[in-house]
C-alpha cells in the first residue's frame, strides 16, 4: 500500500529551536577560509549556528566535512565559491584525505541547512560552466552530503554546481524546501551530471523547489522509502527517475515513493524508470501523479535494460531478470511531446545514448519490461499528452511482458486507452 500523503507531512521535521553559542566564519581576502572552520568545528557540533554572513563572499577552495552534528544550524547568508581552477579541484578529489566524496558533508541529528532569501545572497558558486565547456568530467566533486536524522534544508541557491547537486542518501526524515538549482549553462555546453536531488533515504519530503539542470530532477535509488517530492519545477533535465537500480546483478529496493504536482519543462524524460539487465530486488508502490509536461521528450519511459552508454554499446545479455516493479502508477499527465527530432544536448554519439529502436518519437508511453517482472503497472488519465507536430500519440509495449491491463492497448501502436486508463 502507499503511504498516505498525510502521513509523509507528519513526518517532517521543524527547524532547529534554539543554540547556546554561535561561530560566525571569518574571512580572509585571497586565502581559503575552510581551515578556520574547521579548526574550531569540535567545539561548534552540538547546540550551535555555524554563520556564514550575509555581505561576505567566502572561498571555500577545500572541502569542508563538518562532523557528526547535533542540534546545529548552518546558515548560508553569505556567497561561497568553489576554487575557480579545474586542476585544483581535480586534485584534491583525487587526494582521499581531503576529500571524503562531496565538498560539503554534513551528517548527525536535528540538523539545519538555511540559506538566504534576498537574490544577491546566499549563492554557492560552483563555477562549472568552465567544466562544461571543456567536456571535462574527471574527478568533478559531488556537492552536498545531508545525511542527517531530522533535518531541514531550506532556501539554498546553488549556482552553476559542477556536477551533482544534493544528496539525501542515508538521511531520515528530513524536509528539503524552497531551495533553487540553477545548472544553466550560458553557452551550447551541456551541464552533464547535474543531478538535482538523490533521495535515497527514508522519510523524505522535498517540495516547492526550482531546479534547472542538465540531468535527473531527482532520483530516488537504492534504499529510498516514503519519499514524497511534490510542488517542484524542473526544466533541462533528464526526469523524475527511479533508479538506477541492479547494477552488477545487485538487489536494490525502492518502495513508497510519490512525485506528484510537478511542472516538467525541456526535459528529456518525464517520468523514468530504470534498472540494469540482470538485477534483483523490487521497485513497489510508485506513483507520479498530476505531471505537466512542456516540451518532453518522453514522458513515461521503464525500462529493465539500461546500461552504461559512456562505456560502450548495449552489452550483450540472454539474462531476462531485473528489479522487479509492483503497484506502479502514473496519473493525469497532461502537456506536449517534442517530436521536433531535436538533438538533447548530451547526445554525443551516432545513434544518441537515449535512442530507441523503433521509436518514432511521438510515444507517450514505453515500457521496455522483461516478462513475469511487473505486476500492476497502470497509466491512467494520461490521454492529455499530445504531440507538438499535432499527429497521433503512439506507445510501444509488448504483450507478452505485461499480466494486466495498463491502461492502455498494449502494443507497438497509436494511443489507444482501456476503461482502467479512466479509472
Amino acid at each position: 500500500m502507499h503511504l498516505p500523503i498525510a502521513a509523509f507531512l507528519s513526518l517532517v521535521p521543524t527547524l532547529v529551536a534554539s543554540y547556546s553559542k554561535t561561530f560566525v566564519v571569518p574571512h580572509v581576502d585571497g586565502q581559503d577560509d575552510t581551515p578556520a572552520l574547521k579548526a574550531v568545528l569540535a567545539n561548534y557540533s552540538s547546540d550551535a549556528q555555524i554563520l556564514f554572513q550575509r555581505g561576505v563572499s567566502y572561498n571555500i577552495w577545500t572541502p569542508i566535512n563538518f562532523g557528526t552534528l547535533t542540534n546545529v544550524e548552518i546558515s548560508v547568508q553569505g556567497n561561497l565559491s568553489y576554487p575557480t581552477d579545474i586542476a585544483t579541484i581535480q586534485n584534491i578529489v583525487a587526494d582521499t584525505t581531503i576529500y571524503t566524496g562531496f565538498w560539503f558533508d554534513i551528517q548527525g541529528t536535528n540538523v539545519t541547512l538555511k540559506g538566504n532569501t534576498e537574490p544577491n545572497w546566499g549563492w554557492v558558486d560552483g563555477h562549472g560552466q568552465q567544466w562544461w565547456d571543456a567536456m571535462n568530467q574527471t574527478n568533478r566533486p559531488h556537492g552536498w552530503r545531508f545525511k542527517v536524522t531530522n533535518g531541514i534544508i531550506k532556501d539554498m541557491k546553488l549556482w552553476k554546481s559542477i556536477a551533482w547537486n544534493f544528496s539525501l542518501s542515508g538521511a531520515k526524515n528530513v524536509r528539503a524546501f524552497q531551495n533553487t538549482i540553477k545548472c544553466l549553462s550560458d553557452t551550447d555546453s551541456f551541464p552533464f551530471n547535474t543531478d538535482g536531488f538523490a533521495v535515497g533515504g527514508t522519510d523524505l519530503v522535498v517540495e516547492n523547489n526550482y531546479i534547472y539542470n542538465g540531468d535527473d530532477c531527482v532520483t530516488a535509488g537504492n534504499g529510498a522509502t516514503n519519499v514524497l517530492f511534490q510542488n517542484n519545477y524542473c526544466e533541462g533535465g533528464h526526469g523524475l527517475s527511479i533508479g538506477s537500480l541492479g547494477s552488477g546483478g545487485a538487489a536494490h529496493y525502492v518502495t513508497n515513493v510519490t512525485f506528484q504536482n510537478v511542472v516538467m519543462k525541456n526535459h528529456l524524460y518525464g517520468a523514468r524508470f530504470k534498472s540494469w539487465t540482470g538485477g534483483n530486488g523490487l521497485a513497489a508502490n510508485i506513483t507520479w501523479r498530476n505531471i505537466v509536461l512542456q516540451h518532453v521528450k518522453f514522458p513515461i519511459y521503464v525500462t529493465q535494460n539500461y546500461w552504461d552508454q559512456g562505456k560502450g554499446p548495449k552489452p550483450n545479455s540472454t539474462s531476462t531478470t531485473s528489479t522487479h516493479l509492483q503497484n506502479i502508477l502514473f496519473d493525469n499527465f497532461s502537456g506536449d511531446i517534442d517530436d521536433s527530432g531535436t538533438v538533447e544536448g548530451t547526445c554525443i554519439s551516432d545513434p544518441c545514448w537515449y535512442y530507441v529502436p523503433g521509436a518514432t518519437g511521438e510515444e507517450s508511453i514505453i515500457f521496455d519490461l522483461y516478462p513475469g517482472t511487473a505486476t500492476n503497472i497502470v497509466a491512467r488519465h494520461v490521454n492529455g499528452i499530445r504531440t507538438d507536430k499535432g499527429v497521433p500519440v503512439r506507445v510501444m509495449c509488448d504483450n507478452s511482458t505485461i499480466t494486466s491491463d495498463p491502461g492502455f492497448v498494449c502494443q507497438n501502436g497509436p494511443f489507444v486507452p482501456t476503461p482502467v486508463g479512466y479509472l
